[in-house]
This record gives structure tokens, sequence and C-alpha cells, in this order.
């Protein structure tokens, strides 16, 4: 039995290799496919005043849905539409104003005649996805974007593998292509994946830095009895000081007092023993930037400040039990 799973293991490792092989030769083909035809499909879309309509049948279907959901997340609204559904009332989903992507490996998809007629009927643009540019589809097409025909990395060259590889490769081409041309940024995106392990990556300090009565602030006259009484109360084991101008002269921590804990602490003024001119932050930076800031420099607050006067104060918990790792 040991040697049967010693050969299938081998087996299953050709089998894998060659997919893979197959595949990268396919993406590397669709390399050579690329010409002015992306430009004239990425001006249609980036100027379209309505949205991006995905349909395929089939793999290519799900694929679309795919590329549909890759747009709408990056600034690009856009949605997949079943050719199926769509010859029964969905094809009113579709405007004068939008622009459809058809797909289908062959061309020759029956499910999409009626969406490729309502097109024509209506003027709308249409930028076809396939390998056979002699097929119906790309025929009917405003812009034909070729596939390359390699075949499928199934055993049986039948599976659509090769080919749903090479659409999605395509569908992140004209993803990254308008993110750059409409100049799309890391907020922007945030403001779309507000949950999830990406939206607390992308939060910013803003987000969660506490502010106004939650902020643990005093003159830095103070004395230190008003500094143990308002780092107890407002349980963020920081104190931070501000001299008259409002501005941030200084930090006390939990840590701080007891390293300088002696019979005549309550004596002294939170001048005489705070960390002056401690490390601050700016309220736009990004949440995994303030994590890593607090893991290099060893401390578990920072302060918030705008024109060196403070707005907020940012807790490594914070950071910790919002996802941010």
């Amino acid at each position: 039995m040991e040697i049967l799973r010693s050969k299938q293991e081998l087996l299953d490792k050709e089998c894998a290799i060659r997919t893979i092989n197959s595949e990268i030769e396919t993406i590397s083909k669709l390399k050579d496919t690329i010409d002015d035809t992306l430009t004239q499909a990425l001006d249609l879309m980036q100027n379209s005043k309505g949205r991006i309509i995905i349909t395929g049948m089939g793999k290519s279907g799900h694929i679309g849905k795919k590329i549909a959901a890759s747009l709408a997340s990056t600034g690009t609204p856009s949605f997949f539409v079943h050719p199926a559904e769509a010859s029964h009332g969905d094809l009113g989903m579709i405007t004068e104003e939008d622009v459809v992507i058809a797909i289908s490996n062959s061309g020759e998809s029956k499910e999409l005649v009626d969406i490729l007629n309502y097109c024509k009927r209506f003027g709308i643009k249409l930028i076809s996805i396939t390998k056979n540019p002699d097929s119906s589809l790309a025929k009917a097409g405003d812009i034909v974007l070729k596939l390359p025909n390699n075949g499928e990395a199934c055993p049986l060259g039948l599976a659509p593998t090769n080919s749903t590889t090479a659409t999605l490769v395509l569908g992140d081409i004209l993803t990254a292509g308008l993110i750059e041309r409409k100049g799309f940024t890391k907020a922007d995106f945030n403001a779309r994946h507000p949950g999830g392990k990406l939206g607390s990556i992308l939060q910013r300090v803003s987000d969660l830095m506490h502010t106004n009565e939650e902020m643990p602030i005093l003159e830095e006259n103070a004395n230190m009895q008003s500094v143990l009484l308002e780092m107890t109360s407002k349980r963020l084991g920081c104190v931070g000081f501000v001299n008259k101008s409002g501005e941030l002269t200084g930090m006390l921590t939990d840590g701080d007092l007891r390293r300088c804990l002696t019979p005549k602490i309550l004596e002294e003024k939170a001048i005489d023993i705070m960390t002056k001119n401690p490390k601050t932050i700016a309220k736009n930076t990004m949440a995994s930037e303030a994590i890593k800031i607090m893991h290099d420099k060893k401390i578990t607050n920072m302060f918030v400040v705008e024109n060196n006067k403070p707005i907020g104060v940012i807790h490594i918990h914070d950071l910790l039990n919002n996802g941010v790792a």
C-alpha cells in the first residue's frame, strides 16, 4: 500500500506541474495579445456615464462575477447580469449609458444572443472577450479583447482551465488599469471595504483614537495628585501635558510612574518628571503603520496632534481589538 501511495503522490505532483505550466504558458501568450484594443476598452469603461455590466455563461459567468466585484470595489460601478435571467426581464437593468462586457471563450454561447441583440438595438457599447475573432460575439463587439487559444490544462482538454485563468487575468488587467487612470487611493479602497481584515488594516488613526472627554490631558504644571486621578479615571494608562498655548509638551505613562515612584512623588509637578517631546502621530496615519511604530518604539500609547496640539490619543489595545496586526 505504501508503494502504491508513493506512486500516486508522484502522479499527482506530475499532474499539478503540468497544469501549472500549461496555465503559465497561457498567461505568457496573453501578453502577446495586448495591443491598442486594451486602451480602447479602458477609454470606453473610464468614460462611461453608466455602469459596467459583465455577462457570461457557465464558467465564464463565474469569472465575470469576480471581475464585476473587483471593478465595483475599486471605484468603477459594475455588476453581473446572468444571460438566462437577462432574457426574462433583467435586460431592463442595462441602460444606454452602460458598457457591456460579454465573455465567451468560444464566442458562440447561445445564451448571450438576447443581450447582444439588446445592445445593438439600443446602441449600448459592447466589449467582447473571446479567443475566436471570427465568432458571433467578436463580430457583435465594438471592441474585441482576444484570449489566447492555448487549449485547456484539463487532461481531457475540455474543462475550462487555461481559458478561465486567462479571462481572470484579463479582468485584473482592466481593473488595475482603471485604478491607475482614476487615481484610486487606499482611502477610497477603505471606504468600500469597511468590514473584514482589509477594513481593519486600512483604518486610520482618526477612526480609532480617543477624543474630547476621553482624552487624558492636563496642564504641564499640574500636581501629581491630579495626574494620578486623571490617569485612573481615563483608564488609558497615560496622561498628556500641554503648555499655556495648548501645545503638547510631555507625557507620563503608568510605567513611568512606577519607575519614578518615591515617598515624595505627590510633592512633584508633572513638568518635573514627564517625558518631554513624546512620540506623536498624525490622525491620517494608517492604523497598520501606527502599530508598527508602537512595536518599534516599544510604547503602548501615542497622542494624536495637529499643529502640535493634542486632538486624540491612541492605545495599542485599540488597534489590536480592531484586528490591526
